[in-house]
């Protein structure tokens, strides 16, 4: 099987995940898919394949030398974004793609003029959807990479190799495909996520992330006789965000620049209930960030009297730099195999996380290369099959690598 075939099979499984969701996989939809993959993997030869109770899959492509070398890691998630919907994807492939206009249905147009990425595919294949639905490259796009290559590594003895462990993992879109890999099993020194973006991504930063729930205790009386004793939790609420600099917002920073994201809120005349994302890449100024909220709640306690703003704040996960930075070597190695296969490398600090900063401070070193997606989370999604192949041929490059890496 091509890896078309592999991507455009995966597509067809339905494996959005859900954010209310009190389970684990978050949807049981995505347990059909993973046996599936355990499946295939045990057909394609792998070994040391199993599934656990929670969907994680982990599997192994034996070593074919007999010196001793670093056994590292692939991972990629299986679910898909509760953005869009997930079920009954319809990916087509748009041959030698010529720079203009793609219709994927009436009235959905993916346009170079409003999408300007689509301009560094001209020439390409590119697979897109009907319109309808996400594509699912994030992060099918991934696993097919990381399957295609132990395939092709099965099937080339005369390329060296340790022994590469792999895993495919439910509920990244959540924020918890981390939280039970089980890294001690996983047993590499150091892995990759397959997770990045277009060609050349390699991404070893991210944001320090942490949430925060506000609650806002008000008083309501009939608003006739309201005077001196109204206390309007819907408008404190709305004093509350003001404080939030206009120039400290998504929607107003890049690159490094860190952000405050009032992500949703619930609000009446005796309650108000609201929730922000904190995020900055340096720790020191994300610590900050955190203090400024507590002053802010303070603050409005200190006008309306105590206990009227309660705040919570969670740590969610931290940059995974901090534990790269000892541990070069793994960047180094990346940036080696783009160099050997063609690949113009994009070293970029992401704006968001990644199942790698998580498991970077489980013990396992882990950033993130690009597997080819572009506009992920939508209907506008596509993945350049040229993409998909570097992809691989990355992957391999690695491997081989890495089996040089104590001589």
């Amino acid at each position: 099987m091509n890896i078309v075939e592999r991507f455009i099979n995966y597509t067809k499984f339905d494996t959005q995940s859900a954010e209310d969701s009190q389970t684990v996989p978050s949807t049981s939809k995505q347990l059909i898919f993973a046996k599936y993959l355990k499946e295939e993997l045990e057909y394609e030869g792998l070994e040391d394949v199993e599934m656990d109770e929670k969907g994680y899959i982990y599997a192994t492509l034996k070593s074919n030398v007999k010196k001793e070398i670093p056994t590292i890691g692939f991972i990629s998630h299986y679910d898909t974004s509760p953005d869009a919907s997930g079920a009954n994807i319809k990916a087509r492939i748009v041959k030698n793609y010529d720079g203009k206009d793609i219709v994927l249905s009436e009235g959905m147009i993916s346009s170079p003029s409003k999408f300007p990425e689509l301009k560094a595919h001209i020439g390409e294949d590119l697979i897109v959807t009907d319109g309808h639905t996400l594509l699912g490259a994030d992060d099918k796009a991934g696993i097919a990479e990381i399957v295609q290559a132990m395939c092709y590594l099965r099937d080339h003895d005369e390329i060296k190799h340790g022994d590469i462990r792999i895993a495919f993992n439910p509920d990244e879109e959540i924020g918890m495909g981390a939280h039970h890999f089980d890294v001690e099993k996983f047993g590499c020194e150091w892995a990759y996520t397959m997770d990045g973006g277009d060609l050349g991504n390699l991404e070893y930063e991210n944001f320090n992330a942490a949430g925060a729930k506000i609650h806002i205790k008000g008083v309501s009386v009939h608003t006739g006789y309201a005077k001196g004793k109204m206390l309007n939790a819907s408008r404190l609420a709305c004093e509350f965000n003001a404080m939030i600099p206009d120039t400290e917002l998504p929607e107003t920073t890049e690159g490094y620049q860190g952000f405050y994201h009032l992500l949703g809120m619930e609000t009446r005349t005796e309650e108000a209930k609201m929730s922000y994302l904190i995020r900055d890449h340096d720790r020191e100024i994300f610590e900050k960030r955190k203090d400024f909220m507590e002053a802010c709640a303070a603050k409005m306690n200190e006008k309306y009297g105590e206990d009227t703003v309660k705040i919570t704040i969670t740590d969610q996960y931290y940059n995974m730099k901090e534990k790269i930075d000892p541990n070069m070597h793994v960047i180094d190695i990346v940036l080696q195999a783009m160099q050997e296969t063609g690949v113009p490398p994009k070293v970029e600090p992401i704006r968001g996380g990644t199942d790698g900063a998580q498991l970077s401070f489980k013990g396992l070193p882990c950033p993130n290369i690009f597997a080819g997606g572009v506009n992920f989370h939508g209907p506008y999604e596509f993945v350049s099959i040229q993409v998909m192949e570097k992809a691989v041929d990355v992957i391999v490059k690695i491997c081989e690598i890495t089996a040089g890496f104590n001589d």
